[in-house]
């Protein structure tokens, strides 16, 4: 085994992962629509991940064991945050069409937008299991090259916020129509509520 193939795998790994529909990657999509602040969101999902991976396969995922109440604190936190950030998304429908347009009034200002990618990605215990815990499990297969490993599934992060953050741009002309912003909150709304009850009944 290569440090190359380490850190194919790595990558790889990593994209199957992240891919699945969630929080994270709903509000990146919704972000990338609007053309607001997409650079920003994208660097700091990446990073965010980056972080969370280095902890994983620097061992971190044992912390879980050594503190039992962590993972409660951290479930029933992020279940609670995502079910009031999937009630704004069905009020932004409510107040219709025209108030989710991107040109709409001024774009969100930089440290909102960062404040709710932070908590949607550092509240959300989907991201632990996944980096931490899963991504960490993993790279312990690949020793010697578990930091290849690390490295090609933080560039996997990376590759996959950027195409969902600026590939989004594509269906500009899709939500050039106000009501197609009304379904997409619906559709980010119910996909927020649906991960937080899942989280919930699974606990």
């Amino acid at each position: 085994m290569t440090a190359g193939f380490a850190a194919g795998s790595g990558f790889l790994v990593a994209i199957s992962l992240i891919a699945a529909i969630g929080a994270q990657n709903a509000f990146v999509l919704r972000q990338g629509i609007r053309r607001e602040h997409v650079l920003a969101v994208v660097a700091t999902c990446a990073l965010s991940d980056a972080v969370l991976i280095a902890a994983g396969v620097g061992g971190f995922g044992l912390v879980s064991g050594a503190v039992p109440w962590l993972a409660d604190v951290m479930l029933w936190g992020g279940v609670a945050f995502l079910v009031v950030y999937g009630a704004m998304r069905f009020r932004a429908a409510w107040r219709g069409g025209e108030a989710l347009m991107p040109a709409a009034g001024g774009a969100a200002p930089l440290g909102k937008v960062l404040a709710t990618c932070l908590v949607l990605t550092w509240a959300n215990p989907h991201v632990y299991l996944d980096t931490v815990v899963l991504l960490g499990s993993i790279s312990a297969q690949y020793a010697p090259h578990g930091l290849s490993f690390g490295i090609g599934a933080a560039m996997g992060s990376l590759v996959f916020f950027s195409a969902l953050g600026f590939g989004a741009r594509l269906l500009g002309p899709v939500f050039a129509r106000p009501r197609a912003w009304v379904v997409l909150e619906v559709v980010v709304g119910c996909t927020m509520w649906a991960i937080a009850a899942k989280l919930a009944l699974t606990a």
